[in-house]
């Protein structure tokens, strides 16, 4: 009997699933990634071929989808609280990067044309947090 994978989450950067993949193999979970060279290659690229792939062996799926759901995925502040919504007090609050003004769209147009996207786009881009209960979007000091 051959074993085969089962992909079980996807990221947007190599160095998110390469966190979960050494907390799954310290719980005896073999794993393996995919796409992740090509994302490391060239960034701009991940969305277009959906993420690296962080797969598992398909008989260690569930155990593996319980480890996920246990590790905390959601926004603390510096002094590591929780980030509340303050909108609706929920706590499954997610940072996200926007791209919504001239200067940080021509910043990311001038940062793909050239290659550069790792040190031109991060001068300009702006950090923000989405609550995933009510889709509220804030800044952190107005929470």
């Amino acid at each position: 009997m051959s074993d085969t994978f089962k992909t079980i989450a996807r990221f947007q950067y190599s160095s998110e699933a390469q966190i979960i993949k050494g907390r799954l193999e310290a719980e005896g979970i073999q794993v393996f990634l995919t796409d992740n060279l090509t994302i490391d290659t060239d960034p701009l690229v991940s969305n277009a071929i959906g993420g690296v792939k962080l797969k598992v062996l398909t008989h260690q799926a569930s155990e593996a989808q319980d480890i996920l759901k246990s590790i905390e995925k959601y926004s603390i502040d510096d002094d590591g609280n929780t980030i509340i919504c303050p909108n609706c007090n929920s706590e499954k609050i997610e940072l996200f990067s926007t791209i919504k003004n001239a200067k940080s769209f021509f910043a990311f147009v001038f940062a793909l044309v050239l290659n550069v996207f790792v040190n031109v786009l991060p001068l300009y881009e702006k950090h923000r947090y989405r609550c995933e209960d009510c889709n509220a979007e804030f800044d952190m000091g107005k929470h």
